[in-house]
């Protein structure tokens, strides 16, 4: 919890760019740049914050992704998006059985999100074995992934009906996309978010979840957004602009809250691309600009943030947080995570953590 407040953490990533399972230049150059995201948004004159490239970035621990999330920080669950990309990776980036074993280890806490090319012959086939077999809750959709020669497809591109239409029949709802940035040799075109525009229209039953708020297209998932109530804004990404540029995620999230309201956003922290405690710290303190509030009319106000650190995408999964929070009480990672707070002799254990990092919520 987050002061006091159930929190879900709706983008992160369990992956495996090892050498060993990378193909090629291509797997070398995606990860390659989403380690140069990470340097480049990392808080200033804050090392703890830095992750060594060969021994924690590069392929994701399952441990030390349990412990970071639900041990060390502060969220209650978390969600695993997926990107294959099987043209630069053995295995693939993220594949939907590496995501079915990690929520094995913490079925209450996390929930996993399936991957589809639907260019594959056996998309179709590959719907009802990741939602039957493998007990996906959601899809992640990569419009810019490759395929042979293909370089991408279009989310209203009609040979993708077919899957939406077979997800609504199995009770699948939540469509997550990335529209943002590009990640090193995909094209920045491949993820415009304009296509959300149809789909979204046409299968209301379906909520659109775009991840990355369509950056650097904002403009453009604004407008869309405001006439399709299923369209979703995922802050991940955005939300790490919070520390170094706060005036421009100030306006990012004045425009998010004018558009959609306070409803329809979303708390993610694309962890492991950054440690989440920082960005959820910075984020429950962080204040719009006044004169940014006063020219969009919004405010980003506790009852606000509430919404999005979990309520929102709770709602979404049809989780009662009030009743998971009971489940998860006494789980192997509460009582962690309460074994760690009572070595650290202090009166809170915000004031405990903040006094052995800087940072309020995050030990060493």
């Amino acid at each position: 919890m987050k002061n006091g407040k159930f929190c879900m953490d709706a983008h992160t990533g369990y992956w495996d760019a090892s050498p060993e399972n990378t193909k090629n230049r291509y797997g070398d150059a995606f990860i390659e740049t989403f380690y140069a995201f990470h340097n480049g948004f990392n808080p200033t004159g804050q090392p703890q914050w830095t992750m060594d490239y060969d021994t924690q970035f590069r392929k994701v621990d399952p441990d030390w992704y349990l412990d970071t999330m639900f041990v060390q920080g502060d969220s209650d669950m978390a969600i695993l998006s997926t990107q294959v990309l099987m043209d630069f990776y053995r295995t693939g980036f993220v594949n939907p059985e590496r995501n079915a074993e990690l929520v094995k280890r913490a079925p209450n806490r996390l929930i996993a999100l399936g991957g589809i090319d639907p260019r594959s012959p056996d998309a179709l086939e590959q719907v009802d074995h990741q939602v039957t077999d493998l007990g996906m809750r959601g899809f992640k959709w990569y419009t810019a992934e490759w395929r042979g020669e293909s370089r991408g497809w279009k989310a209203n591109d009609p040979m993708v009906f077919p899957l939406y239409e077979r997800c609504i029949e199995l009770g699948i709802t939540n469509m997550h996309f990335h529209k943002g940035p590009a990640v090193e040799p995909l094209a920045l075109e491949r993820f415009d978010v304009r296509d959300i525009d149809e789909p979204s229209t046409l299968y209301p039953e379906l909520n659109f979840i775009v991840d990355h708020v369509g950056l650097p297209r904002l403009d453009d998932f604004c407008w869309l957004s405001a006439r399709s109530p299923n369209v979703y804004a995922s802050l991940a990404v955005a939300l790490a602009f919070v520390h170094n540029r706060p005036r421009f995620f100030g306006n990012v999230m004045a425009n998010l809250l004018f558009w959609l309201g306070p409803d329809r956003i979303i708390y993610g922290t694309d962890f492991p691309i950054w440690y989440p405690q920082w960005q959820l710290d910075d984020f429950m303190a962080f204040q719009i600009p006044a004169d940014i509030e006063d020219e969009y009319g919004v405010s980003l106000t506790d009852e606000v943030k509430e919404k999005i650190i979990g309520g929102n995408i709770a709602r979404l999964y049809g989780i009662d947080t009030e009743a998971r929070l009971k489940e998860l009480k006494g789980d192997e990672f509460d009582v962690r995570r309460e074994e760690r707070i009572a070595r650290i002799p202090t009166e809170t254990a915000g004031e405990a953590a903040e006094s052995e990092t800087g940072v309020a919520g995050t030990p060493r």
